[in-house]
C-alpha cells in the first residue's frame, strides 16, 4: 500500500519527494512511464524509487521527464 492509499504495481508505481514531484505526476524514465504514488524515508530531493517485485539494489543517474498538462 502506498502513502496515497493505492496498491503498488510493478512497472507503474514510483516513490518521489512530493515537495519536488507532486503525487499523481506522470514521469518518463528511459522511455517508460510511471506514476508518482508513494514516498519513502530515503526519497528526498531529486531521488526516485521505482517499485519492483524482486528488488536488487541499484543506483542510476538518468534524465527524468515530468508530463505537464498531458503534453510530453
Amino acid at each position: 500500500m502506498t502513502s496515497t492509499g493505492v496498491i503498488t504495481q510493478e512497472g507503474k508505481t514510483i516513490a518521489v519527494d512530493p515537495e519536488i514531484i507532486p503525487y499523481g505526476s506522470i514521469i518518463k524514465i528511459n522511455g517508460n512511464e510511471y506514476l508518482a504514488e508513494d514516498c519513502g524515508g530515503a526519497i528526498k530531493g531529486n531521488r526516485i524509487d521505482i517499485f519492483v517485485e524482486n528488488p536488487t539494489i541499484k543506483k542510476y543517474n538518468v534524465e527524468v521527464y515530468i508530463r505537464r498538462n498531458n503534453y510530453e
